[in-house]
C-alpha cells in the first residue's frame, strides 16, 4: 500500500487523537500555531508531553531555533479556528496576525499561549526523536495554567473544557457522553478466597 493510503489508513484506526495546538517563536519573532494532532503524555516525573510533527513544518524549526512551544487546549469552541491554523501559511506569516488570534504571555517561556484556550501547557524542549519522516518532540512541562471557570473543586472538568479530537480524513470529534468507573485492585477482586 503506498505511504499516503497507509497514512489514511492509520489516522482512521487510531482515533480519537487528542490536539496539541501548538504555538512557537521563531528566531526571526514570529509567531507560529498550528495544530498537532500526534499527541501525548510521555512522563510523570519529569513532567514531559510529546507531540510528533510529520515532516519539517514551521512548528518543528521554531523549537529547534529556540527550545520553548506552548501547548493550548483545543477545544470545540475553537474548532474553526484550529482547523484554519492548520493552512500551510508560508514561513514568516504568523497564524495569529492572518486569523485575528489573540495571544497573552507566557509565564516561563517566550512563545504566546492562545488567549481564549482553556488551559496551556508551557514547555521547554526536552528532546527530539527522528523516526522516518517524523520527529518526535518531547517537552518538559515548566508551567500549566488553567481558567478558573474550568476548573471543578480545583480539578479541570472535562465537561467544560469540551477537548476536540482528530479522526480520519476531514473529520473531528467533540466529547461524547463519559463514563466515570473505578479500577478493581487485584486484591479487592470478587471470587475465591486467596
Amino acid at each position: 500500500m503506498p505511504a499516503r493510503e497507509f497514512y489514511g489508513l492509520l489516522t482512521a484506526l487510531v482515533v480519537p487523537r487528542p490536539i496539541a495546538w501548538v504555538s512557537t517563536t521563531g528566531r526571526d519573532g514570529v509567531d507560529n500555531l498550528a495544530p498537532h494532532s500526534f499527541f501525548t503524555v510521555a512522563s510523570v516525573e519529569p513532567p514531559v508531553v510529546q507531540f510528533t510533527s510529520v515532516g519539517r513544518k514551521d512548528t518543528l524549526r521554531n523549537v529547534e531555533e529556540t527550545g520553548e512551544f506552548v501547548v493550548n487546549l483545543a477545544s470545540e469552541k475553537d474548532f474553526e479556528t484550529i482547523n484554519a491554523t492548520g493552512t500551510d501559511f508560508p514561513r514568516g506569516i504568523s497564524e495569529f496576525e492572518a486569523l485575528g488570534i489573540r495571544r497573552e504571555p507566557s509565564v516561563s517561556v517566550g512563545p504566546p499561549r492562545v488567549a481564549g484556550s482553556p488551559a496551556a501547557l508551557e514547555c521547554r524542549l526536552h528532546s527530539t526523536l527522528r523516526i522516518g519522516d517524523s520527529t518526535l518532540v518531547f517537552g518538559h512541562v515548566l508551567h500549566v495554567a488553567v481558567h478558573r471557570e474550568m476548573l471543578v473543586d480545583g480539578h479541570p472538568d472535562i465537561g467544560l473544557l469540551r477537548p476536540l479530537a482528530r479522526l480520519g480524513r476531514d473529520e473531528w470529534a467533540t466529547l461524547g457522553a463519559v463514563h466515570e468507573i473505578k479500577r478493581v485492585r487485584y486484591a479487592d477482586r470478587p471470587g475465591p478466597a486467596r
